[in-house]
């Protein structure tokens, strides 16, 4: 009898352990306290004089294979005046932003211990809406001339499902999109089970890191878009599942499914009423039910193949 109760407890213990060393979303305090510095403001205020003082504080901002010439005409350029003056106008100090970082570096740092504190850099990037904001092992970089808001007349050359993400609410989901970029682990096999569960691993990393930021925005959709996926998530799959999709390679399915864009291409009457990214999207689920009825660490999770995460996931789309 002993024997047994000490077995149970031993076992207890053990499922225990298992599930604390399992990957979960937990509370956790804010413990950086970050120094933001305001290089779009420094280089407004720029004149040919304090210009060397700027490229030695900042060398890394200032490519030695453009002349000084280009640095001197930019103080001066016109436009990029009055891109300084709309992002003062929409970012006077850090306000709409800085709370959420410090608590995002936190959790970075609870969930990978081994990541630095990094230095955190704002810049007005000439509207380079592919670059828009940089993670790397110790360096932030966010772009503010491209979070002006979706209406900023900046933006009027942009489609529609362009200037959607381009407001405040994605300077976080930006970052852990980039920060995800050198995180996961890519899959050789390049089928589009495989893109949608890299993509799913990238969104819940959003789970975790940025957990207070809405679903819909995590992902940059409207809160419509998220309705569609969640009120279609079933025919969605089906479409990829009859039409024997989802171990494709076919790089047009990736451009259909995976890839941002104005709506999904099924080529079905529900067409317009979709997002783009589905895909990703439905991966994202995926993940989420692998996460829910598998004990596994961050670490293991980021690391494991797709179709390993696919196969042991148990997804079932809700009706």
């Amino acid at each position: 009898m002993k024997k047994l109760i000490f077995l149970l407890i031993s076992g207890c213990f053990f499922i225990q352990c298992k599930k604390n060393d399992a990957v979960e979303i937990v509370d956790v305090k804010k413990s950086v306290d970050l120094n933001i510095e305001r290089f779009d403001k420094l280089y407004a205020k720029a004149t040919v004089k304090t210009l060397p003082d700027l490229k030695n504080q900042y060398p890394f901002l200032f490519p030695k294979q453009f002349p000084d010439s280009i640095w001197y005409a930019k103080i001066s350029d016109p436009i990029f005046k009055e891109l300084n003056v709309e992002v003062e106008k929409q970012f006077p100090d850090n306000k709409k932003f800085e709370d959420g970082l410090e608590m995002m570096v936190s959790r970075v740092k609870h969930y990978f211990p081994d990541e630095k504190t990094p230095r955190v850099i704002t810049l007005v990037n000439e509207v380079l809406i592919d670059k828009k904001a940089f993670y790397t092992n110790d360096l932030i970089l966010i772009s503010l001339d491209t979070y002006l808001g979706k209406n900023h007349k900046f933006y009027e050359p942009f489609a529609e499902y362009q200037k959607a993400n381009l407001e405040p609410n994605q300077i976080l989901p930006d970052l852990v999109t980039n920060f995800a970029f050198r995180k996961i682990v890519p899959s050789q096999d390049k089928t589009l089970i495989s893109e949608m569960i890299y993509f799913g691993k990238l969104h819940y990393l959003k789970d975790l890191l940025i957990p207070e930021v809405p679903n819909y925005q995590k992902i940059g959709y409207t809160e419509m878009q998220e309705k569609f996926c969640i009120e279609n998530e079933s025919q969605m799959w089906s479409y990829l599942v009859n039409e024997k999709l989802l171990y494709d390679n076919n790089i047009k399915n990736y451009q259909r499914f995976i890839e941002d864009g104005p709506f999904t291409k099924f080529y079905l009457d529900i067409d317009r009423e979709s997002p783009g990214r589905v895909g990703q999207w439905l991966g994202w689920q995926i993940v989420k039910s692998y996460i829910e009825n598998n004990d596994v660490t961050l670490d293991e999770l980021l690391k494991t193949e797709p179709t390993v995460i696919f196969n042991k996931s148990g997804y079932k789309p809700k009706k």
